[in-house]
């Protein structure tokens, strides 16, 4: 009965590393300080990675964004408020716009 326990007890050990080890691969997404930041962050992370912003960038505009998130709350319903989309587009554009205005 004593090495059965043991058994379980290092196999659960040893999945914790094997999870561990697949974590420390994926890089941690930093978006550009300013304003806005913090209600992106904590916003968009209720849906999807950060690294969607990134990804996006180059192809977007202050209108592209502005449709974007507003599609996220009619569509997929993100609970973000009208004062804090205004919020995250104004980031958004800001910092993350690649395509030509």
């Amino acid at each position: 009965m004593r090495i059965s326990q043991l058994s379980a007890m290092l196999a659960g050990v040893a999945a914790l590393l094997v999870c561990a080890q697949a974590q420390a691969g994926e890089e941690v997404i930093k978006l550009d300080d300013g304003p806005g930041h913090d209600t992106v962050t904590t916003s968009c992370v209720l849906c999807h990675s950060l690294d969607y912003i990134q990804m996006n960038a180059p192809v977007m505009t202050r209108a592209r964004w502005e449709a974007t998130v507003r599609k996220m709350i009619d569509k997929f319903g993100a609970p973000i408020s009208s004062d804090d989309a205004k919020v995250i587009a104004d980031y958004l554009s800001a910092h993350y716009v690649g395509a030509q205005q």
